[in-house]
């Protein structure tokens, strides 16, 4: 064509551009208009046939002619832009979010950041044991056994209050007797294997398995050692027994170190030779010594070493019969369930008899049973033999040698010429603070019979009656009907409740709680007891200081409680049929009545300091307002049962010297006889608690003086306590006890009637608690009716006391006396 080819009307500048350029897109061969209709290429979801930019045919154009020189074309081709997902960076969005997707996106940034955070925590979980273990394996020393034996050979100084000695406990040098592995026989190390550590011969040094165990069992409340042979050695030759997680990763570290340096046979032996067994012994060689009077290790039985096995979890409580038994079953069980004996032996096996403790001392053996309940002690507060003796500590104890020296005197004194089967005890507490002055516990090492035994009270246990009725508003002039004899529901006729011979009120019908204390009357305080609910009354000596649950000869017992764990029956009111406690207990629980109301728990050892005289363990108060939270009515209550006790000492003829003092004798009867078994005196002045307990060993048989009278609370029990009181106090200011601020009334309404006299003249100034001196017997009356007493089971009574009696009625009947009669707390 002339003049070139014709120019494309409305072409921009600079030629045509390309889709997505400015101008818009090039139109296709054949005039179509692109995809989508004007204005640019097809949108993704536009109406007709998707667009496949490269497989289309490519055009020629036409040249342009323009002013201005076409710039060069990119010889490649774009294809169409797909629409992607935006990426939110932070808080820089390319459009305003919805509040929905802005919730989205910040629950996304914040997932991100906790898996983040859960990563880096996993792996320095991971990673950061191993290093400290790695460190730590490094650092810690694996110790060596003959300086552990020497570390364990230091002396215990025990001092009595004013700080001159009591005793040392030195160990002797047959203690450290070490031995070879090949003289140890395999039934020693298989029976420390099964109570210790049944891995010890596979495991690195600890048991995971073990730890995990312990870790639940302490997590449910139970007690686990959870440490193998190793870690315990390693414990003890360190002396670090701190509960704490840094103590047991070092111990973990320790144990595997020192498995990977020595032998298993050298691991045993160490542990063998320095670990302690109870009865002052360290090492093997020495505790079959002590428990089995062995010289030569191969001659102890599987069934002895299970049971020398045993003690080493807990060796303080080797004279405990039922501890012992308890831990020798344990090892046995453990030896046939790892096949290292056989069923036919373990049945044919009784428990071995252990020999004679052999304590050496230079305490007298009346002074010995302090020394054993200061280590008892010493075990509470976690200063046990082993930590002791490793440091050489000194305890310094509460024992008043002034007062100790009047209560052995006093006892001296009194029993000299009664008959050989007569026991007695006796203990002081200051009431200020719970701290035991003086303690008489018998005059051998064997029972002690102020903690080992378990006695009936009898009358002394009338005052927490007293008590009970007190929190009801009920005070010392509250009357009741002192008749004798007395039905009383779910007892029947046949079994009435009687008091004691002679004794009776001045008007029977309406008998004051101060007269029937003071003459003790048993219908009276059985009555009120039944009224109250002897629930109460329990609670009552359980709020004085009287345990719930008591240790003796390492069996956990329940007091105060039915046969059926329930309230007790009515005997509570008078100290009889199953209501028994220690005499200890009785000591402590008059305490809180000096105290005006405030129980502090009993302590024997003030602190315990180390070689330098710093103090590692001291005494912490256990005190709380007795009978009620509010303090001051506590104290009213205390201050009550004082001003009606106060005047017990007197008429029982054995008053303190010069100053003021209140008590209550008691005695328990025994069984089917008018005679007496138990016999007490407890009292106390504003300064000083003391109460003194008299019995036999049998529990049957009657106490009797040399020429064959009845011994009651106000004859050697009284005349033990009087001169301990005024030996023990002399000197020292005469305190009076505080005018009580009076609940309910303090004194009785005028009676109505006149009372005829008694036909026992000569007994109206004796302690009614049928308390005389010791030179008459009194029968019982002839009973009332002629129907016989329901047969009840006769069993013997024991030094724990005589056994409760079963009844058919409602009401447990107590144990018979005088054809029926309740057992008289006299």
């Amino acid at each position: 064509m002339p003049g070139g080819p014709p120019q494309r009307p409305n072409t921009p500048p600079g030629g045509v551009r390309r889709p997505g350029g400015p101008g818009g897109p090039v139109p296709p061969p054949g005039g179509r208009p692109p995809a989508g209709g004007p204005g640019g290429p097809r949108r993704p979801g536009g109406p007709g046939p998707e667009r496949r930019p490269g497989e289309e045919p490519t055009d020629l154009l036409p040249p342009v002619h323009q002013s201005t020189p076409r710039e060069p074309e990119l010889l490649t081709h774009r294809e169409d832009e797909v629409e992607l997902e935006p990426f939110y960076e932070d808080d820089e969005y390319d459009y305003e979010l919805t509040e929905e997707e802005a919730r989205a996106v910040r629950r996304k940034k914040i997932w991100r950041r906790v898996r983040r955070t859960s990563y880096i925590t996993l792996g320095l979980m991971l990673l950061a044991p191993v290093v400290a273990f790695a460190i730590a394996y490094q650092v810690v020393e694996v110790p060596n056994p003959d300086e552990v034996a020497n570390d364990q050979a230091k002396t215990i100084t025990i001092l009595y209050a004013d700080g001159s000695e009591m005793a040392k406990i030195t160990p002797k040098g047959e203690n450290r007797t070490m031995v070879k592995y090949e003289d140890l026989p395999d039934s020693i190390k298989k029976a420390v294997f099964a109570a210790e550590d049944p891995t010890f011969e596979t495991n690195v040094g600890f048991d995971m398995r073990a730890i995990a165990r312990a870790a639940w069992y302490q997590a449910t409340g139970r007690d686990s050692g959870g440490s193998g042979l190793t870690q315990q050695y390693v414990k003890k030759a360190t002396d670090k027994d701190a509960g704490t997680l840094t103590r047991k990763f070092n111990e973990m570290v320790a144990a595997y170190k020192m498995s990977k340096q020595q032998d298993k046979d050298d691991i045993l032996t160490a542990y063998l030779n320095t670990i302690y067994f109870g009865r002052g012994a360290y090492g093997i060689k020495t505790a079959a010594k002590a428990y089995f009077d062995i010289d030569d290790l191969k001659q102890v039985t599987p069934s002895q070493a299970a049971l020398l096995a045993g003690m080493i979890q807990n060796p303080g409580r080797s004279e405990e019969p039922a501890y012992t038994q308890e831990r020798w079953e344990y090892v046995m069980g453990q030896l046939l369930r790892f096949n290292w004996i056989d069923q036919a032996y373990k049945d044919a096996e009784q428990f071995p008899a252990m020999a004679p403790l052999q304590e050496e001392s230079d305490l007298s053996p009346t002074r010995f049973h302090i020394k054993q309940q200061v280590l008892r002690e010493m075990e509470k507060m976690e200063w046990g033999m082993e930590k002791a003796q490793t440091l050489g500590v000194t305890v310094h104890t509460t024992i008043d040698p002034k007062m100790q020296q009047a209560a052995e005197d006093a006892v001296a004194e009194v029993m000299q010429g009664q008959r050989e089967e007569l026991r007695t005890s006796m203990s002081a507490i200051d009431p200020a603070t719970g701290a035991v002055k003086a303690y008489w516990g018998g005059n051998t090492t064997g029972l002690d019979y102020q903690t080992g035994t378990l006695q009936e009270p009898g009358s002394s246990f009338k005052p927490f009656d007293f008590v009970a009725a007190l929190k009801e508003g009920q005070g010392a002039g509250e009357v009741y009907d002192g008749s004798s004899p007395r039905e009383f529901p779910g007892r029947g006729k046949d079994n009435p409740v009687r008091n004691s011979p002679g004794v009776a009120c001045a008007v029977p019908k309406q008998c004051s709680v101060r007269e029937a204390m003071v003459k003790s009357v048993n219908t009276v305080f059985f009555d009120m007891a039944i009224k109250l609910g002897t629930g109460k009354v329990a609670q009552a000596a359980f709020d004085a200081g009287i345990p719930p649950v008591v240790e003796v000869n390492g069996e956990q017992k329940k007091l105060l409680v039915s046969e059926t764990e329930g309230a007790p029956d009515g005997n509570i009111s008078i100290g009889g049929g199953q209501t028994l406690v220690r005499p200890f207990d009785i000591t402590s629980a008059y305490a809180t009545f000096a105290a005006r109301g405030v129980y502090h728990e009993p302590f024997f050892i003030a602190k315990i300091t180390d070689g330098s005289g710093a103090a590692v363990a001291t005494h912490i108060d256990n005190t709380r307002s007795a009978f009620d939270p509010d303090p001051k009515k506590s104290q009213d209550i205390a201050d009550n049962v004082t001003d009606v006790l106060k005047a017990i000492p007197t008429s029982s003829k054995i008053p303190c010297a010069d100053r003021e003092c209140a008590g209550k004798t008691g005695t328990h009867e025994l069984h089917g006889t008018v005679k007496n078994a138990k016999a007490w005196m407890a009292g106390y002045t504003p300064t000083l608690a003391a109460a003194v307990w008299l019995g036999t060993d049998s529990g049957n048989q009657p106490l009797l003086t040399p020429t064959g009278g009845d011994i009651y609370g106000s004859g050697v029990p009284g005349q033990i306590w009087k001169r301990f009181m005024d030996r023990a106090l002399a000197g020292t200011p005469a305190e009076k006890f505080p005018k009580p601020n009076p609940i309910g009334r303090l004194d009785p309404p005028k009676p109505t009637t006149t009372a005829p006299p008694t036909t026992t003249t000569d007994k109206q100034d004796e302690d009614r608690d049928r308390d005389r001196n010791n030179t008459t017997t009194t029968q019982a009356p002839p009973t009332t009716t002629t129907q016989a007493p329901p047969t009840r089971p006769t069993r013997p009574c024991g030094i724990v006391g005589c056994p409760s009696t079963t009844s058919t009625t409602d009401e447990p009947d107590p144990e018979p006396n005088r054809n029926g009669a309740p057992p008289v707390g006299g």
